[in-house]
């Protein structure tokens, strides 16, 4: 690095440009939200822990991603709510490396969790005999812990090429949170291997896993219309529907926030579009898991008469 240059050891989140009276209505509506994203998702892990009836694969993957859900909350919003009223304090390069890291890791694990899921459902209508076989706990365990490793690593390989990268300054992160694209905005260096890093690890953890989500479906699809009890069919696509909800909000989302055209203010549609990624999905779970699930709303109300019954 040259002598003239500074060495940023602190960046700015510039959050949401807006005027103070705005930033407290916000700061209310998103600790209101935040509230009920830690609310539901814990409750969704407190029913699969406590119900016996839940102790099956498909709610074993869901409380991973209840627990996903809930870090993503954890690990974004009180910055933003710090933010929203101290717009001046800064956040440490440290603490902005490793809030893009857990960000990352996150990110990736809920989407190698959403395909494992659409695998469990497949196998449970598809192949019914063979459900208990394939889907031992021993694979449920492996398939959990490989997700979690593939989304670590990926998100530490983006991280050691990003703090490869010299930062100078400016040290303003135009965002509410150290997202990667916005962090690399601010290198004092080229970073076009970072771009393709990114390029190939979206085509592959975004694009393929949707795909495969999408034949998974497809499959479960063509079996539902095939079973000849309707409170089978009923049931198998109330559950597959729940499903199918949460993919389509956490993969739509994505593929908007990284594929949408260009606007007139593309940072700002960005945090938006991050905003519901990162925000409103968590919240939005456990509402669609509890309305959309008869097992799911059958352990609550349980619990609730086990609760007014004591």
């Amino acid at each position: 690095m040259e002598e003239n240059q500074t060495v940023v050891t602190e960046f700015i989140l510039l959050g949401f440009r807006l005027g103070p009276r705005i930033h407290i209505l916000l700061f209310g509506f998103f600790s209101l939200f935040y509230a009920f994203t830690l609310l539901g998702n814990g409750v969704i892990l407190g029913l699969i822990s406590l119900d016996p009836r839940l102790h099956t694969p498909m709610y074993f993957f869901l409380s991973h991603l209840a627990t996903v859900d809930m870090a993503y909350a954890c690990n974004t919003v009180p910055q933003m709510l710090v933010n929203l009223l101290n717009p001046a304090k800064p956040i440490s390069f440290a603490g902005c490396m490793t809030q893009t890291y857990l960000f990352l890791t996150f990110a990736l694990t809920e989407c190698l969790l959403l395909l494992m899921m659409s695998y469990d459902r497949y196998v449970a209508i598809c192949h019914p005999l063979r459900y208990s076989v394939i889907m031992s706990w021993s694979v449920c365990i492996s398939l959990v812990v490989t997700s979690w490793a593939c989304g670590s690593l990926l998100a530490l390989a983006q991280m050691v090429l990003v703090l490869r990268l010299p930062f100078c300054g400016p040290h303003e992160i135009n965002h509410f949170f150290c997202e990667l694209l916005s962090v690399l905005k601010l290198a004092c260096a080229d970073t076009w291997l970072n771009q393709i890093i990114i390029f190939v690890a979206c085509t592959f953890i975004v694009e393929g896993p949707l795909c495969l989500v999408l034949v998974s479906y497809t499959c479960i699809l063509v079996a539902i219309l095939r079973i000849q009890s309707g409170d089978g069919r009923r049931k198998a696509f109330s559950t597959c529907s729940s499903h199918l909800c949460v993919v389509g909000l956490f993969f739509g989302s994505a593929i908007v926030t990284y594929m949408a055209p260009k606007s007139r203010h593309p940072e700002e549609q960005q945090k938006i579009l991050f905003l519901f990624y990162s925000f409103f999905n968590p919240m939005l779970n456990p509402l669609i898991y509890s309305l959309r699930n008869a097992e799911v709303k059958g352990a609550l109300r349980r619990a609730l008469c086990k609760e007014s019954h004591c």
